[in-house]
């Protein structure tokens, strides 16, 4: 575990906060750091399970799941967050099965030149991310036209937004704390 806040280990943690950690365990059994920062105000960590799950994980988005996860990572690159880039593009890097193509989409969203691996609708997603992320006060209604314009639904958009705002969230928490992966199992679908 690290941070540059203390955070509890699961055996000093009271009952509730015991409660609060189990919600958040991974499918390894495991609590990542970046919901254990948040174990000296458990209510917070209950929120920002609820919050991830909600985006990213959910059976009823339509935006497919590798490219929620690509667009975590893009957002995580340009706001210079190593931890959630780490985890969520080992999660893109998976699901998009394809090292050839994750190279060429990795190369791309680190140099932030996206149209090198995109276009059509992900990369007027891929856009909207990153007016949304480094220019929020910049924002207009033709942003929205251009995603609806581009093949996105209206539910989508949505789902891209709350995306692009929960990574906005976490990242800031992440780098204000100095969370690091150290003790992390990184990525959700790594092996055991």
């Amino acid at each position: 575990m690290s941070a540059w806040i203390r955070m509890i280990p699961d055996d000093e943690a009271d009952a509730h906060l015991t409660e609060i950690l189990e919600l958040a365990r991974t499918p390894h059994g495991t609590v990542d750091n970046v919901m254990r920062v948040h174990s000296l105000r458990p209510n917070t960590m209950k929120g920002h399970v609820v919050l991830y799950r909600a985006c990213l994980h959910d059976e009823t988005n339509t935006v497919p799941m590798w490219f929620q996860e690509v667009i975590s990572s893009y957002v995580s690159t340009l706001n210079r967050c190593p931890y959630s880039y780490a985890n969520h593009w080992a999660n893109a890097r998976h699901l998009i099965g394809d090292d050839t193509r994750a190279d060429a989409i990795e190369a791309a969203l680190t140099a932030r030149a996206p149209q090198d691996a995109f276009d059509g609708a992900e990369l007027a997603a891929l856009a909207y991310a990153e007016k949304l992320t480094l220019s929020p006060g910049e924002m207009e209604q033709s942003d929205v036209a251009e995603l609806r314009g581009a093949g996105w639904s209206d539910g989508e958009i949505l789902e891209i937004n709350q995306i692009v705002g929960y990574f906005n969230y976490a990242n800031r928490l992440l780098n204000g704390l100095g969370v690091t992966t150290d003790g992390d199992v990184v990525g959700y679908y790594a092996e055991d």
